[in-house]
């Protein structure tokens, strides 16, 4: 802000701070405001910290050049070299409803000896930055800057690298779950929300975990992929049928798969439209999901059977919902099965939880059933189940029944010989 430079402001105090709200354009906000490690004097530290920002800025930069539904929130930004002239403005109306409010507007007055640097925001400020150099006009476009001030003493850079610190270290990033559920440009997100206010089964009141309760106080957030074993009317979560939906949509516009661009209400339609057939074809042909469900009525004895867990149903479990769109995704997109053709050979497995391939991911004791997520065991789950649907060899089978030997230390209950049936011949 070359000289003396005016800008409309709103005071407010909070703490140990004055600091005042303003707005600035995109302009002025690249040409005046720099990053925060300036405050530390490592020149190799400064170096790591600014490649971390410009690494992590490109999908907020192509959201800025490509998105006419932008918005970035405010940034928090230090004036360092002195407190600003701030001077109240009187109000000419004199009425009761400002009575006590024009001495928190006013104009910020900056005679050009401060320099700017952001506290909180810097891949916003570093993609502001980077998506004017690609289109100059943003820089007419504004975004609300909170500005403190910040002392060059050693109790100065003291406090402002302890606001800084507090700032960063408590900031709470969206969870998936919650991008999944407000997202407007990730076209499976938008198409997930759909499928569960539109989906004849799926729109049932409970047929998708949505959020879940936690806390005395009835505090709530949104589901991630586990469902309680004991849930009377669940088969998935709002989480697990985005990524199940996401591995479905294997061949649908191009424009699905940028998450930062929402695509054209032709492309969602038709992409819904797809993947309603297909989630209708696993409902069918997973053991007849659908079909099970509405004729037991209660989720969690068609889940986990009381007495008789090994005899739960296999698609009831978000894990393996997971790994049969993987592996669909996988046989099909290799060319190693139509969609239809992988679709019939599910209709052939058992789905009983107990059974292969689905053993690859429990631990049976009895009657009961324990699942494991972790990643090895879930690697194995989805090597199985694509030998019992398209094994591209015989090597591959072998690899796959060691696998499962080394992990849960027991023989496959089912033969190579018979796993080598499913090879399909060129």
């Amino acid at each position: 802000m070359a000289n003396k430079t005016l800008i409309p402001a709103l005071k407010a105090k909070v703490g140990t701070w004055d600091y005042y709200v303003c707005m600035m354009k995109y302009a002025a906000v690249s040409r005046e405001i720099n990053f925060a490690h300036e405050l530390g004097g490592n020149t190799d530290l400064s170096t790591l910290i600014q490649r971390g920002i410009t690494s992590r800025t490109r999908d907020i930069v192509e959201y800025l050049t490509a998105s006419k539904h932008r918005f970035l929130g405010a940034l928090i930004v230090a004036a360092w070299g002195g407190n600003p002239i701030y001077s109240p403005v009187q109000m000419e109306e004199n009425e009761e409803l400002l009575n006590g409010l024009d001495n928190q507007f006013g104009v910020l007055t900056f005679d050009g000896t401060q320099q700017y640097f952001a506290l909180d925001g810097q891949h916003r400020l570093r993609a502001i930055k980077d998506a004017i150099k690609i289109n100059p006009e943003l820089g007419s476009e504004e975004i609300a800057v909170i500005l403190v001030s910040h002392y060059e003493t050693e109790e100065g850079r003291t406090k402002t690298r302890r606001l800084f610190s507090n700032i960063n270290k408590n900031a709470k990033s969206t969870t998936k779950a919650e991008n999944i559920a407000l997202d407007e440009d990730d076209g499976f997100a938008i198409i997930a929300r759909r499928i569960i206010t539109e989906h004849p089964f799926l729109k049932e009141n409970g047929r998708v975990v949505v959020f879940s309760k936690q806390g005395d106080e009835g505090d709530i957030k949104l589901a991630g992929e586990a469902i309680s074993k004991t849930h009377k009317k669940a088969l998935t979560t709002l989480s697990c049928l985005y990524n199940t939906i996401k591995e479905l949509g294997f061949d649908l516009d191009s424009t699905m798969t940028n998450p930062n661009k929402r695509p054209t209400a032709k492309v969602v339609d038709d992409s819904y439209d797809i993947l309603i057939d297909r989630l209708n074809d696993l409902y069918k042909n997973c053991g007849n999901i659908q079909e099970e469900m509405e004729k037991i009525g209660n989720a969690r004895e068609l889940r986990a059977p009381k007495d008789n867990e090994i005899m739960g149903h296999a698609y009831m479990r978000p894990v393996i919902q997971r790994s049969i769109a993987r592996v669909l995704k996988e046989v099909v997109t290799q060319g190693q099965l139509t969609w239809d053709e992988a679709i019939a050979k599910l209709q052939t497995l058992d789905w009983k939880i107990s059974s292969p391939p689905w053993c690859s991911i429990v631990r049976v004791d009895g009657s009961k059933v324990k699942m494991t997520g972790q990643r090895d065991f879930v690697k194995l789950l989805d090597s199985t189940l694509h030998i019992h649907l398209a094994p591209p060899s015989k090597q591959a089978i072998k690899r796959a029944i060691q696998e499962y030997k080394n992990l849960k230390a027991e023989k496959y209950p089912v033969l190579v010989e018979e796993l080598e049936k499913n090879i399909k011949a060129n």
